[in-house]
Order: C-alpha cells, then sequence, then structure tokens
C-alpha cells in the first residue's frame, strides 16, 4: 500500500509506551522517576509533542497517576502484561476509533528522554512510495524495535498474532512485514538512551546537557 508523501506527521498518532513493569528499576512506574527535578515522561512528551498530530499514553492500572500530563491513557486489551506489542495494539485501536484520519501510529518508549525531534518525518520518509510498511529506530547498530511507525491497517493482524499465535516479541512479528530500520546518529547522548536502572538515572542527569 503506497501512501506517497502525503502523510504529514498531523496526521499521525503518537503513543507513549509506559505499560512495563519496571523490573530493575524496582518496580512501579519508570516514566514517572525524576530526570532535572521533572519526570522521565515529561522529557519524552516535550520531544514527541511536535512530531505527531494527537497523542495517547499505554498504561495499566489506575490511569490518575498520569492525570499531570492531560493525556489519553489506554490500558492493554491482551490481558497479563503481553509486552509492547499489546500496547502498539492498544494505540492501533485507538486510532481507529477516535483519529479515523490518522492511518500511523508512531510509538515512543516512556523511558528514553533523549528521542531524536525528527523520529516521525523520518519514519513517513522511510515508508513513503510502499517502499515499507512500517519502520523502528537504530543506533550505533542497534534496532530499537519498540520506537516505531506502525500502520493502523495491520490492527487485526497484530491481533491475530498476539491472541491466536501468542507472539509476543516485536521482531517475532515485524519480521512478516518490511520493515525499514531508520539510522539516527548518535551524539554524547545516545537518542535511545533508557532509563531501566536507578544508576541510568545518574548518567542521564550527566547526559542531558548534551543532548540535542
Amino acid at each position: 500500500m503506497s501512501l506517497g508523501l502525503a502523510v504529514t506527521p498531523a496526521r499521525v498518532v503518537g503513543l507513549i509506551l509506559a505499560g512495563g513493569l519496571s523490573r530493575r528499576m524496582g518496580g512501579g512506574d519508570k516514566p514517572l522517576r525524576l530526570l532535572a527535578g521533572r519526570p522521565i515522561l515529561t522529557h519524552v512528551i516535550a520531544r514527541a509533542r511536535g512530531q505527531v498530530g494527537r497523542m495517547v499514553l499505554n498504561a495499566n492500572g489506575d490511569p490518575a497517576r498520569f492525570a499531570q500530563f492531560r493525556l489519553p491513557v489506554i490500558a492493554d486489551s491482551v490481558p497479563d502484561f503481553a509486552g509492547p506489542l499489546a500496547g502498539v495494539l492498544a494505540g492501533l485501536d485507538w486510532a481507529r476509533g477516535n483519529a479515523p484520519d490518522c492511518p500511523f501510529v508512531a510509538s515512543f518508549a516512556g523511558d528514553a528522554p533523549f528521542l531524536p525531534r525528527d523520529l516521525v518525518p523520518r519514519f513517513l520518509a522511510a515508508v513513503a512510495g510502499g517502499k515499507a510498511d512500517m519502520a523502528c529506530a537504530r543506533s550505533r547498530g542497534q534496532d530499537y524495535p519498540v520506537i516505531g511507525l506502525w500502520p493502523v491497517r495491520l490492527a487485526e493482524d497484530l491481533r491475530r498474532a498476539l491472541v491466536e499465535e501468542g507472539v509476543r516479541k516485536v521482531d517475532v512479528w515485524t519480521a512478516r512485514y518490511r520493515l525499514a530500520a531508520v539510522d539516527f546518529p548518535a551524539g554524547a547522548a545516545d537518542p535511545f538512551f533508557n532509563a531501566n536502572r536507578p544508576e541510568d538515572l545518574e548518567e542521564a542527569e550527566r547526559l542531558l546537557p548534551l543532548a540535542g
């Protein structure tokens, strides 16, 4: 399916994935941990908001804990913490019901405070003209499959993979399609640095002034 360059970032739904269990951080919500006096999620939103038309947050449990961010909070529709693909599916379903003019969902990791500010335009360019079905981020030779661009039209395919086939790994599902891995340069701060452990927060504090 060729969408060409007609799809602008304004017709993309931004999805922040914050539904993980945060075991290495000792539990709780990683995106709510403080970085430079503000929740990590605040930094993520600041970098993502200008790249999309609408934005939602994927998280399970009581949505009230994210009330300060004034974003719709959507839970996984697949039970038992089925991983990031379940969050992507929740975003695709939300887009179908609430933003029918948006053919793509762009996912952002809720614990990655240095995300590039040109993620979505570059993802759209990678899938333009039918060259790829979807895109993911890459830096320093490493792919980041949960940071990507997903076509809403594949929502039912993803649901079948999750529910009927038990697929959980992102790359297992994306291998079925034409995936464009978009390379982003890493300067002093890797753009896809994520805070998984308490000591990562200290490193993020050091890197924050160096992030573009």
